[in-house]
């Protein structure tokens, strides 16, 4: 956790995980507040690092095929996928080979009980695209949708949720087999 202040105001940022090349912390204990102190009008943070102020915005509500354009979702459903996290979208944008970083504090104005956001660098100090096949905002979140369902935590999530449907069936087949029981016969009248 990272706090960043500000001249004129005081405000936290959280940076929980960033993969830009350009921001890279070895040991957070080593790090002092007053190495991120900056004035607004600077681009560059006195530490050397890009300000994420201005990278774009990705909230997972952008693309849960779960919730409605209404309730945030800016792409087709037929393109967005099942509940993503801040963590699977800020893989997919290192897959991607763009800087992001995940602000697990912030909440998505329209459902406050949506927690997280991802920050990604689309475009250089100098306007030149990262990466090239990435041009706006909605192609990164098509290529973030397409991605999160091969994510490795959630490759592995539904693996383990098929194998415990499996055992289930596999005692239950043999139970189907034994005789019936209880009380038997005829009732009374």
């Amino acid at each position: 956790l990272i706090n960043v202040k500000s001249q004129t105001e005081n405000f936290s940022l959280s940076l929980l995980r960033c993969s830009s090349p350009a921001i890279r912390f070895s040991d957070p204990s080593s790090l002092s507040p007053k190495s991120f102190e900056f004035s607004e009008s600077d681009s560059l943070m006195d530490s050397g690092a890009l300000n994420i102020k201005k990278w774009v915005v990705v909230y997972p509500v952008y693309i849960n095929s779960k919730k409605t354009v209404a309730e945030g979702r800016r792409i087709s459903v037929s393109q967005a996928c099942e509940n993503p996290n801040c963590i699977e979208i800020s893989d997919c944008c290192k897959h991607l080979k763009l800087p992001s970083a995940v602000e697990i504090d912030k909440a998505y104005p329209r459902d406050f009980m949506q927690v997280g956001r991802v920050r990604v660098q689309l475009k250089r100090e100098d306007g030149t695209l990262l990466n090239p096949a990435i041009t706006s905002r909605k192609q990164l979140m098509q290529k973030i949708a397409e991605l999160v369902p091969r994510h490795p935590e959630r490759v592995k999530k539904q693996e383990s949720q098929k194998a415990k449907k499996q055992e289930p069936q596999a005692t239950t087949s043999t139970s189907g087999t034994s005789s019936k029981s209880g009380k038997g016969g005829k009732k009374k009248r």
